[in-house]
């Protein structure tokens, strides 16, 4: 595959991992907060690196950008996580060019998404842009590119039922609670940690068990009163944690913390307690299960819920694939032009200088030489001429380098 991107000895790479090879804790090793993934950025500056943007989600971490080699790429991801190149290389993918390309459009229409149709990732790509735009990091392919893909995931969204019906990881373990906790309407429920899934999870559990036992605990106490006042629910302090733990029947740890936040040794149960984990990395250690009262489940057991309304989406993914490919087209075709723009510019100036010197030539030896014709004539002649090229050079089978060198070696082209 050739680059097409209209970049001189650099290639287009999508590097990363997701959880289809990589378990919660391979994940989590590599996952990148905010600051990390500044560092990481700011690194790609300084060892001039023209362009890239990063992702990390629960789900999958993935950088997108230009590089000699996709080597380049691994070691900024590597040196800003705690994942090794040899776990890299172990569960890892590394794609180039078009299929760097097709692997975006797919991630962010939520047709790569662990649970399909998922678009929470379309939000992750727009603030990876931003971040990379504002350090200088994103040049106008990649600013073209994510455009492209906002577009597809729009179209994906609008013109296609791949997202219909309400299926996410938060939705997923509210009806795991309410098919494994019987009477939940009338259970203690204690959420600790109010991020992205936390909050999500916190509205699915008010609207689909119709409790009003919902206590939130949060670190961070405003983060929680801000919550909780929205769906009007209770919240404690962070200091309480244990007591109400040992209040509760259900205990739902969404927290961004990247050690265990909870384990036995703060459990003194007095009842059975289920115990579900939403966090990368986990942030429950394994310990728990050692208690009689406990059950838990991870974050990687719900996303595996399969269910109607996912077999329902599948039904959807040919026509979502339909838009993709053609937004995703439009780009490489763009890109290609991109590439050999200026070759067509160039070629252009040579017929008209060969026109020129033609018509200087006829219109000394010919008396009655009609100028305006000429022109006109010549002029259609060489429309013509570089259209045959700039159509032979869009061809999805054109080898583009080849076929520029050609061209520039033909008519002698300096641009």
């Amino acid at each position: 595959m050739e680059n097409f991107t209209g970049i001189k000895h650099t290639t287009f790479y999508a590097i990363g991992l997701s959880y289809k090879k990589a378990d919660a804790e391979m994940r989590g090793k590599f996952s990148l907060n905010e600051k990390t993934r500044n560092d990481l950025l700011l690194q790609a500056k300084a060892e001039n690196i023209e362009s890239l943007f990063v992702i990390s989600t629960c789900n999958r971490t993935e950088i997108y950008g230009f590089a000699e080699h996709p080597f380049q790429l691994i070691k900024l991801l590597c040196d800003n996580s705690l994942g090794t190149v040899e776990d890299f290389q172990k569960i890892a993918y590394v794609y180039k060019n078009r299929e760097a390309v097709t692997h975006l459009f797919r991630v962010g229409t939520g047709l790569d998404s662990q649970i399909l149709g998922d678009f929470e990732i379309i939000s992750q790509i727009k603030i990876g842009f931003t971040e990379s735009k504002k350090l200088g990091l994103g040049n106008s392919y990649i600013e073209r590119l994510v455009n492209a893909v906002i577009q597809a995931s729009k179209r994906v969204k609008n013109e296609t039922e791949i997202s219909s019906g309400a299926t996410s990881v938060s939705f997923a373990s509210v009806q795991y609670i309410m098919n494994n906790v019987p009477d939940i309407g009338t259970k203690n429920i204690l959420l600790f940690g109010t991020g992205k899934i936390g909050r999500n999870t916190c509205e699915n559990l008010v609207k689909h068990t119709k409790n009003n036992h919902i206590v939130l605990i949060n670190r961070t106490k405003e983060k929680a009163e801000k919550i909780a006042g929205k769906f009007n629910l209770v919240v404690k302090e962070y200091a309480n944690l244990q007591l109400e733990i040992q209040k509760a029947d259900v205990l739902v740890v969404a927290t961004g913390a990247q050690n265990p936040t909870i384990d036995a040794a703060i459990l003194n149960l007095k009842k059975p307690l289920l115990i579900l984990d939403l966090s990368i990395p986990k942030n429950v250690n394994e310990n728990v299960t050692s208690l009689p009262q406990v059950s838990l489940v991870h974050l990687d057991y719900l996303s595996q819920v399969t269910d109607e309304t996912i077999e329902k989406r599948k039904e959807h993914i040919p026509a979502a694939e339909k838009i993709i490919d053609a937004i995703a087209e439009e780009f490489i075709t763009w890109s290609k032009a991109r590439k050999f723009a200026p070759t067509i510019h160039s070629l252009k100036e040579k017929l008209a200088d060969i026109k020129k010197s033609e018509l200087n030539y006829q219109r000394k030896k010919m008396d009655n030489f009609n100028e305006e014709q000429a022109e006109i004539i010549s002029n259609r002649i060489i429309q013509k001429i570089t259209t045959h090229f700039a159509n032979h050079l869009k061809h999805e089978n054109t080898m583009v380098d080849e076929s520029i060198e050609w061209i520039e070696k033909v008519f002698q082209l300096n641009h």
